[in-house]
């Protein structure tokens, strides 16, 4: 096989691997396993033989070791799934040949333009190639990029015996969109000692910090009668839930916030007269920031109660995921590594955090150290979606670099 991470990429994307955060099973959506059925098949055309995609939709597979040292078993991560926000179905991928600036117009809608004034990263793609939807769906490169790059360094590591590496694990897994990408992940299995998630944006960059993460519902009970009967009597649950709502601090909201500010965040609203839920997303970069939100969020919910003497409500906090940094801060050697590698792959390394989460937050927490390292896309979840094929390249040669570096520290 000698496909390029390209090539890898635009057979990746025209697979819809959705997820669906209102399915019950594990992974929620089956097509998500006709993409893990393909890449089982390369990985094994590779020559990586144990590699299989389980009941759970995840793929497993090891490049065994090519040195005497003893080496921590590291492992390279990425999830299969598009997200639920906009459709991945029919995917159709743009490309746009020696970018030569300026704004881009995407042809199936032409309404929708990807905008240099809204991305400021492409003044640095002039010349390179750009992959874009049509404007109908998602493009996928959250995170197919990350599927593609892993699997094409894994490729340059089996093909070239010269470049020393200790044992390396690959994992990909379903649902990560909708907070279940490691829920049945078999870590002993795995058998890593250290991972990394390809699923960053902007090449060079390493984030080794994510948000704290909750989810509140909350489900109001109002008075139900009928509407010619209602004088002083009824109380609308609907009603109730848009004043909750509309009292939400607007400078809380993620349309109003950035850097490390977090936000409050309603995802849907539903019910009738008598009964109606709320859903919501906390998120903070400390554990404190994200009790102080949902303490605000609750006092909102009594005050406005307090109006509907008759109607009562429920107040529900899920964990999510929490702050990676905790444990990576433990194992300072994990990040240093991959700014060493990026610095070897050519490139100004860059440390940040996310304003979100990855697989790594849950992992990283479950016993497996995993920072984020960049794939390359931009304007996830969105129509606008797009990502250049020489930054993908970039993070393919930032694998390989790591494999060395911690084959050399070893």
């Amino acid at each position: 096989m000698t496909d390029t991470v390209l090539d890898r990429f635009l057979r990746y994307v025209v697979i819809d691997t959705q997820s669906d955060p209102a399915s019950s099973t594990q992974p929620t959506t089956e097509k998500q396993k006709d993409l893990g059925r393909i890449l089982v098949a390369e990985l094994l055309e590779i020559g990586l033989s144990d590699a299989h995609l389980d009941e759970h939709g995840y793929v497993y597979a090891t490049i065994p070791a090519n040195t005497d040292k003893t080496v921590p078993v590291i492992c390279f991560c990425s999830h299969m799934d598009t997200a639920p926000d906009f459709t991945g179905k029919n995917v159709k991928p743009q490309m746009v040949k020696a970018y030569a600036g300026g704004d881009i117009q995407l042809p199936a809608d032409p309404s929708r333009v990807i905008r240099v004034s809204e991305h400021p990263e492409l003044k640095n793609q002039i010349g390179n190639d750009i992959v874009t939807t049509d404007g109908t769906t998602l493009l996928g490169a959250d995170d197919k990029a990350g599927l593609a790059e892993i699997m094409t360094a894994a490729q340059i590591l089996v093909d070239n015996r010269e470049i020393k590496h200790g044992p390396i694990k690959i994992l990909f897994t379903p649902d990560e969109e909708v907070g279940r990408g490691v829920n049945k992940v078999d870590l002993e299995k795995l058998g890593a000692d250290f991972a990394y998630t390809m699923d960053g944006e902007t090449a060079g960059h390493i984030e080794d910090e994510t948000f704290s993460a909750d989810s509140v519902d909350i489900v109001i009970t109002g008075v139900a009668i009928h509407p010619g009967f209602a004088k002083d009597r009824m109380e609308n649950a609907i009603k109730i839930a848009g004043a909750i709502i509309d009292r939400l601090p607007k400078e809380i909201a993620p349309e109003a916030t950035e850097g490390r500010h977090g936000f409050i965040h309603p995802t849907g609203v539903a019910g009738s007269m008598e009964k109606a839920a709320i859903s919501l997303i906390v998120r903070d970069f400390t554990d404190e920031g994200l009790t102080e939100k949902e303490a605000m969020l609750e006092a909102i919910v009594k005050d406005v109660m307090k109006a509907y003497p008759g109607s009562t409500y429920d107040f529900d906090v899920k964990e999510q995921y929490r702050n990676m940094k905790v444990v990576l801060d433990r194992h300072p050697e994990i990040v240093e590594n991959a700014v060493e590698a990026v610095r070897r792959a050519g490139m100004t390394p860059v440390r940040g955090s996310i304003r979100g989460g990855t697989d790594g937050s849950r992992l990283s927490f479950m016993g497996l150290p995993c920072p984020n390292i960049f794939a390359g896309g931009h304007a996830f979840h969105s129509p606008l979606e797009w990502i250049s094929h020489q930054d993908m390249e970039k993070a393919v040669r930032t694998i390989v670099e790591l494999a060395k570096v911690w084959e050399e520290r070893a």
